[in-house]
């Protein structure tokens, strides 16, 4: 917007853009939710975060930037989101992956155990013989997917977890059981 007049009259232009950065908890931006900033002249704004938010992406507030001049519009705030990381879960494109430490007995018997998601806690079925590094999958259980309408999936990988303390009945009854079984994890792996 520039509008100049002859005769050194009236200029009327639009005000500048104004950059700024803001840090967003990972939940928040996979669910989307409404947070208000000050920004460095003290004013406040209201943010919408959208669901499925990614990290590094800039939303815009029309006319909350730089007044304009000789009543022009005022430019946009450009907020820059990083987004904090989440000690459990993983972006990768709408998708979250999350690691599952499962108990010896639920990965060989199998077991139904819960299972944090963003959108709270589910019960999931472990089959019978899981190993570590066994994936399953929540189908829905992702981010937002923005403009399509559709969920992203959550991916669990199991990881098979001995008790801390050892058990001497659990440790007479592998030694039992291997003597009686030919079990070798590692045969095909020589060079």
């Amino acid at each position: 917007f520039r509008r100049a007049q002859a005769g050194g009259r009236t200029v009327r232009m639009r005000g500048g853009d104004v950059r700024y950065m803001f840090d967003v908890d990972f939940l928040d931006a996979a669910q989307g939710t409404k947070s208000r900033i000050t920004m460095p002249d003290g004013k406040t704004l209201d943010l919408a975060i959208p669901a499925g938010l990614r990290d590094g992406q800039v939303l815009r507030l029309k006319g909350k930037g730089a007044p304009g001049l000789g009543g022009g519009p005022a430019g946009d705030a450009l907020v820059t989101v990083h987004v904090r990381p989440h000690s459990l879960f993983h972006r990768h494109g709408n998708d979250i992956h999350f690691e599952l430490p499962v108990a010896l007995y639920e990965a060989v018997l199998g077991a139904k155990v819960r299972v944090p998601t963003i959108d709270g806690p589910v019960t999931m079925n472990i089959p019978k013989g899981s190993n570590t590094g066994g994936r399953l999958r929540l189908k829905g259980k992702g981010v937002p997917g923005g403009k399509s309408g559709g969920r992203g999936d959550q991916h669990v990988t199991l990881r098979v977890v001995l008790p801390d303390e050892s058990d001497a009945e659990l440790e007479t009854f592998l030694e039992d059981w291997s003597k009686r079984h030919n079990y070798d994890p590692r045969s095909g792996m020589e060079a």
